[in-house]
């Protein structure tokens, strides 16, 4: 299909921004550029004729901020998405037998604050129909098989469309092409993470057990009564020694479920199809065999992804900006992406109007790139190196949940709400201040990694994995809330005396390795979908 504006593409015409992918962070952009720019001319040249399923499902609060207050899209949510209620994890041992014994961290109430639930191949078409309807280009299905950039110039593209291949001139361009991330692999800029080799298989799945239906609740009735919100519309994680899965609903029944580990910890099974592999893997931990026991994965739509985690080099030059997935990829532990998304989007198209305004570019640009760079580095230290050695322990990330989520609130989800849209100028962990907080956040993530590792070596994981429960009352935007964070700090001061001071110093050379032959996973090929924008 190809739709524009006014009906029809003119191969010659010149536009001031050509976006390549129209999903989210795409089409996102384009909304925010027309909403600001009166008048500009905006293509966008998405590949797909019907968008499809991706990961990316579950927002947090500052995307659910960004997708509601800014894009305007609640009414929308409400009709056509689920609520989601906040985050769950669920942890086993060899002693844990039943969904009931398995330890639990989640919320024992409703959500304060508003976050989604999303089928993404619904809503990235009607987040591309309104870039559309405020008068956007765009040429589907297409691709985009050359870009050439020139700084401070128009910027060329050459767009192929079924058998026809024409060019296309743009001042700017915005790379919204997602993990396939055009111009950064194109340029050179494209480097992965190699300090966090994760890998993902997932699938959507038929038959999933209810976690709040009447099955449950007969089988486990005090199980069923201690939580006083849902369950079931939670981002539930059930997690084991160096991996996790996460659990997501969509309208209409299917559950996304998708497996996480760190290939330096987790031998992945080998042979037979894929989405069988997932089931036996999850089968072996007690709540993910509770869950599945009857559950069907739909066969079209089973994918993995080796080495998950890369960023750009460049993240910005005067003529081109990366957005969303296409400068960088964390980790989906703790849903992060969308609000990547939310961030670089906003900040691209204040980069684009500003040079629109006659704002001198050498600096803006020197700032967007550091900001950036920062931020993912950052970020990347803060809540994710090494955590896939601890993230099976229930009592090391109850703490560090704990900690992570109530900085969140106070650092990266406070301003826009307070604020409003300039806050998400802003990264996170880029500004003066997100130095102090990387610092702290980088620290107790590293010690909690290390006290694992010894656990590991010394065959004590998991010890507090079975009979526990703790279902927090959540977190606000009040600033007294920041207060529960020293009780926390009082605790891993507490855990250091207890237990951590015998990490402390040089540790052995195969604390990582050691284990039940957890050998590097070597995934076997089989089709690959990289879905753009």
């Amino acid at each position: 299909m190809i739709f524009d504006a006014a009906g029809g593409i003119n191969a010659e015409h010149d536009y001031d921004v050509a976006v390549i992918g129209g999903a989210l962070s795409g089409a996102a952009t384009a909304i925010l550029l027309m909403r600001d720019n009166p008048g500009i001319r905006v293509l966008i040249v998405e590949r797909s004729e019907k968008m499809s399923r991706k990961v990316g499902e579950a927002t947090v609060e500052v995307s659910a901020f960004f997708i509601c207050r800014v894009l305007g899209m609640t009414q929308y949510l409400n009709e056509n998405h689920i609520a989601k209620q906040g985050l769950r994890f669920w942890f086993a041992n060899d002693e844990v037998e039943s969904l009931d014994q398995a330890s639990e961290i989640g919320p024992r109430y409703l959500a304060r604050l508003a976050s989604f639930q999303l089928d993404r191949s619904t809503f990235d078409e009607e987040v591309l129909r309104r870039a559309a309807q405020a008068g956007a280009t765009v040429i589907r299905p297409a691709t985009v098989r050359e870009v050439e950039l020139n700084e401070g110039g128009m910027q060329k593209l050459e767009v192929r469309r079924g058998d026809e291949t024409f060019s296309v001139k743009a001042r700017w361009v915005v790379d919204a092409s997602g993990m396939a991330a055009l111009l950064a692999r194109k340029n050179g800029w494209w480097r992965a993470n190699e300090e966090h080799p994760t890998a993902s298989a997932w699938s959507r799945w038929k038959g999933v057990k209810d976690w709040d239906g009447l099955e449950l609740a007969k089988k486990f009735p005090e199980w069923a009564s201690v939580s006083y919100g849902i369950r079931g519309t939670a981002t539930n994680h059930v997690i084991g020694d160096g991996w996790w899965s996460w659990w997501i609903p969509l309208k209409g029944g299917d559950v996304s479920v998708g497996v996480v580990f760190d290939q330096r910890l987790v031998k992945w099974p080998e042979g037979g199809k894929l989405g069988d592999r997932i089931k036996s893997f999850l089968m072996e931990h007690p709540v993910g065999r509770e869950m599945l026991a009857d559950a069907e994965y739909v066969e079209e739509d089973v994918l993995w992804r080796r080495n998950l985690p890369y960023c750009s080099t460049t993240f910005s030059g005067d003529g081109f900006v990366l957005v969303g997935d296409a400068a960088a990829f964390l980790d989906p532990f703790y849903s992060p992406g969308m609000d990547w998304i939310s961030f670089s989007a906003t900040s691209a198209a204040r980069l684009i109007a500003q040079q629109r305004n006659g704002k001198p570019m050498t600096e803006l640009i020197v700032k967007h790139n550091r900001d950036f760079r920062v931020c993912y580095d950052r970020w990347f230290r803060s809540l994710y190196k090494d955590k896939y050695d601890y993230i099976g322990e229930y009592d090391l990330l109850k703490l560090a949940f704990r900690m992570d989520l109530g900085l969140y609130y106070q650092g990266v989800v406070e301003p826009p709400f307070n604020e409003g849209i300039e806050a998400l100028t802003m990264p996170p962990f880029s500004p003066p201040s997100g130095r102090l907080f990387a610092a702290l956040m980088s620290t107790y993530n590293a010690r909690f990694a290390k006290i694992a590792r010894r656990r590991r070596r010394l065959g004590m994981l998991g010890k507090a994995n079975k009979g526990n429960r703790f279902l927090l009352k959540g977190y606000t935007l009040a600033r007294s809330d920041m207060w529960q964070i020293l009780g926390l700090l009082r605790q891993w001061a507490v855990l250091e005396l207890k237990e951590g001071w015998k990490s402390w110093g040089r540790e052995p050379e195969v604390a990582r390795s050691a284990g039940a032959a957890r050998e590097k996973s070597e995934l076997k090929p089989e089709p690959v979908s990289v879905p753009v924008g």
